[in-house]
């Protein structure tokens, strides 16, 4: 699969810049405890010209997590190189390019937590996030899933999950939301992502997910007890138990950590003691939203959410 190239791109003259598109497959979401099992890089100059592909599997040392999402087993990952022994290349490849991916923060975090396990840093200034930008432009479209992005303009996506054919799909994708960003005279979000050395997480202190039949890790409790449902009109309070579902415009992972810093108790499910559920399509019929009205949970729109987040009541510390 190659990305289209446009004649004499206006994107190219607005967004001068070399790309280099990455896809990573994972353990797990928590980049402090999960490792990078598969990673696949696609160089795309400015005009969106594919100009090289590189990837490789990697041996986590640990349980591969959710096989049934990825595919990857302690089998397939046998024998593959551990990170330190596919840094250098990786390096080479990143140097001088903005680091793109559909949910960048992802990927950059989970690349950045296996660089600094093994004592380096990558040599990445910049992050693009496609979802981000993808935001931006007012795409007529249910959601901005990579599958939907890559149906809407006819690129074929052979095996969701897989870094490879993820990189291809998002390097063909690439250059028409630079089109259409260019035409709409938009800035491109980027991010920095090289802090100072002294601002850099430790990762020392966070267990790796356990080989199986090892000892089983646990998730951290909140801190705070739950004190219910929020109320409309009324603040969130440290110890709410909060539920995203469905596309959000910041990135899922950065909700989770910013709802986690603010004392929430993050969930994967709605039950009864589910404080609010974050669905930017309130009336999609997503068994969270389902569940949500079964029980009586608010619901509200991540804009909604990210403005009570910002002024989260102190709650009740757990004895």
């Amino acid at each position: 699969m190659t990305a289209t190239v446009f004649e004499s791109p206006s994107f190219a003259t607005a967004f001068p810049h070399p790309y280099a598109v990455v896809d990573v497959e994972t353990s797990g979401l928590a980049p402090r405890r999960d490792r990078v099992l598969s990673l696949a890089v696609v160089h795309v100059a400015a005009n969106g010209t594919v100009e090289r592909r590189w990837s490789t599997l990697l041996n986590p040392g640990c349980d591969p997590g959710p096989v049934h999402i990825h595919g990857l087993t302690r089998d397939r990952l046998a024998g593959s190189p551990t990170f330190d022994l596919v840094f250098d290349s990786l390096s080479r490849l990143l140097d001088g390019r903005v680091f793109v991916a559909h949910h960048a923060v992802f990927d950059w975090q989970m690349l950045a937590a296996e660089a600094m396990r093994t004592g380096v840093r990558l040599p990445v200034e910049w992050r693009l996030c496609t979802r981000v930008l993808s935001r931006r432009l007012g795409l007529d479209l249910p959601n901005l899933k990579l599958a939907t992005l890559a149906d809407h303009w006819g690129v074929v996506q052979r095996k969701a999950h897989d870094a490879v054919d993820d990189a291809e799909v998002l390097a063909a994708v690439l250059p028409r939301v630079l089109e259409l960003a260019a035409a709409q005279h938009l800035d491109l979000p980027l991010t920095h992502c090289a802090p100072p050395p002294d601002e850099a997480p430790q990762l020392t202190e966070a267990p790796l997910l356990p080989v199986a039949g090892g000892p089983a890790t646990t998730k951290p409790r909140c801190p705070y007890v739950n004190p219910g449902p929020l109320t409309a009109g009324g603040p969130l309070v440290q110890g709410m138990r909060v539920t995203f579902t469905g596309d959000t415009v910041t990135p899922r992972e950065e909700l989770v950590e910013k709802s986690t810093a603010a004392g929430l108790a993050v969930t994967g499910a709605v039950s009864r003691r589910t404080s609010l559920l974050v669905a930017n399509e309130i009336g999609s019929a997503t068994t969270k939203t389902r569940a949500a009205r079964q029980y009586g949970t608010t619901v509200v729109d991540e804009g909604t959410f990210l403005r009570l987040l910002a002024t989260v009541s102190p709650g009740l510390r757990r004895g």
